[in-house]
């Protein structure tokens, strides 16, 4: 296939028609329609303006969902033969309908993905050869799964036709589903597992499973509404205007100050509460790659006012694989895990949380009832669990007193 190089992109949201995104020379330049509404705005970064936005990299807000790793390697693969491959082209192919969060594009000179009615998840989970269906879902979705991350993962339309909800449950129709992959072995179990130490602490999580081979880690998205209507996401690489290339860089001060600013007043302490029970659990699990695109706020639109932080994604222990692993980003001036600890005071300031030691024991009672709780699970993967109990034991030194005043649930 001979794909015409994109210059132009249509960029809309379920509010309306924004504007046009295009490339010239060596800059990007966004173009809102002059008459849009503003629930229509791209991005809380982005206000409606008469002149265009003009700059030399692509905007954060569409950068957000470029591939990376595998997703990125597999288009190069596919579409080789199919013209200049750049950004324009990676968001022409992986921009429509299931682009994570409400900001849509499209293009004449790409058509809109063509994938069929779905897999239901029963079917995943069950899967006994995890290696062949990741590789048949990549070859039929790869062009829906615009989302970021090193990790194989895609986004997978989801056949619930014979799966039975009960009443008022969260459901949407599409998964996140993840591989482990050869270079990080145990990655789906790992990532299994942290998850469900947050939720045990009572941080929010999204609905979550292991497949039965443990070669699958499966999330079901959390931008749709429950009638699958688009909500706003924006990471914290875009809310405070850094490329995906330097999501490393800043520190969580500067996601507390985001939060701050973008996140309704109603939802405002909840936000910065959960952050901090996200960096602590962080720092006693291990996790070193809690970068700036690993939080993110949802919201309706930018009319409605409801900006709020999204569930925790994304937990992970890296010192399993790299035992020397430090924090994605800067803790009170620190990176180091085991001095973070400490500075975990300091930033509860940052955070306005007053009970930091209680939520911190909190933490530690759910990372030791979810080891225990899944010790069979745990058995194949014994340096996983050791990685774990060894920042456990450093904070278990320093907060050993600490009791926490309401119960925890174990998964």
């Amino acid at each position: 296939m001979k794909t015409k190089a994109v210059e132009h992109l249509r960029v809309s949201t379920p509010q309306g028609d924004s504007g046009i995104l295009s490339r010239e020379a060596t800059a990007y330049f966004f173009q809102y329609h002059p008459s849009i509404h503003p629930a229509a705005e791209v991005s809380l970064t982005m206000p409606h303006r008469i002149e265009q936005y003009r700059d030399e990299q692509l905007f954060p807000l569409f950068e957000m969902n470029m591939p990376e790793g595998y997703v990125l390697e597999e288009l190069r693969n596919r579409f080789a033969k199919a013209g200049r491959f750049d950004p324009m082209l990676l968001l022409a192919l992986t921009g429509h309908e299931a682009a994570i969060g409400r900001v849509m594009v499209d293009t004449p000179e790409v058509s809109p993905d063509d994938s069929d009615k779905g897999v239901s998840l029963a079917q995943i989970l069950a899967w006994d050869g995890a290696e062949n269906l990741f590789a048949e879902l990549s070859r039929r979705y790869l062009k829906r799964s615009g989302v970021s991350g090193i990790q194989p993962k895609l986004l997978v339309p989801e056949d619930n036709r014979d799966e039975v909800y009960g009443k008022g449950a969260l459901t949407t129709r599409e998964l996140i589903v993840k591989s482990a992959g050869d270079r990080y072995p145990g990655l789906a179990v790992n990532e299994f597992i942290c998850m469900s130490i947050a939720k045990a602490a009572g941080i929010p999580v999204p609905e979550f499973h292991l497949s039965e081979n443990r070669q699958l880690f499966v999330m079901r998205r959390f931008d749709r509404t429950p009638e699958g209507k688009a909500l706003g996401f924006e990471d914290m690489a875009v809310l405070t205007g850094r490329s995906t290339a330097d999501k490393y860089k800043g520190s969580y001060t500067q996601i507390a100050n985001a939060l701050q600013m973008f996140c309704a007043a109603e939802y405002r302490s909840q936000a910065l509460t959960q952050l901090f029970d996200q960096v602590a659990l962080s720092c006693i699990v291990g996790n070193g790659d809690a970068h700036l695109k690993n939080f993110g706020v949802l919201y309706t639109d930018p009319v409605v006012g409801d900006v709020r932080m999204a569930p925790a994604y994304d937990i992970v222990n890296t010192t399993c694989y790299i035992p020397e692993d430090g924090l994605a980003l800067s803790l009170k001036g620190t990176r180091n895990l085991f001095v973070a600890r400490v500075e975990l005071m300091a930033f509860a300031h940052d955070c306005e949380v007053t009970d930091a030691r209680e939520r911190i024991g909190g933490i530690m009672e759910a990372c030791t009832a979810t080891l225990a709780a899944h010790a069979v699970l745990l058995e194949d993967f014994p340096e996983l669990e050791s990685a774990i109990r060894r920042g456990l034991a450093q904070f278990q030194s320093t907060y050993s007193s600490t009791t926490r005043t309401h119960s925890f649930k174990s998964t």
